[in-house]
């Protein structure tokens, strides 16, 4: 297998399972996937002893959103306070 790194298959890398089970993602593997740390990732298996991994994409919901704009630090803003800051955006103001 000239060119391959060892651990490497033709399908990609192998990864080692430990005694309790689990097998540690190797950073290429999540990059590839556009998973970061507290995303999840959903199996399905497949045939012959085969699985797919796959990233969970989240779920479009309000509740998602307003979350992703929290910053460690700082207090969270109002309904009214999003809709001020919203509006002076729509005028051209920042």
């Amino acid at each position: 297998m000239a060119g391959r790194a060892i651990g490497e298959t033709p399908m990609g890398t192998t990864l080692r399972v430990t005694a309790k089970g689990q097998v540690t993602l190797r950073k290429e593997l999540l990059r590839h996937l556009g998973v970061a740390p507290g995303d999840k990732v959903a199996f399905d298996l497949l045939p012959d002893g085969r699985a797919e991994l796959r990233a969970v994409k989240p779920e479009g919901s309000i509740r998602t959103f307003i979350g992703s704009l929290q910053r460690p630090g700082t207090k969270a803003l109002s309904i009214d306070e999003i809709s001020e800051a919203a509006a002076q955006g729509w005028a051209g103001r920042r």
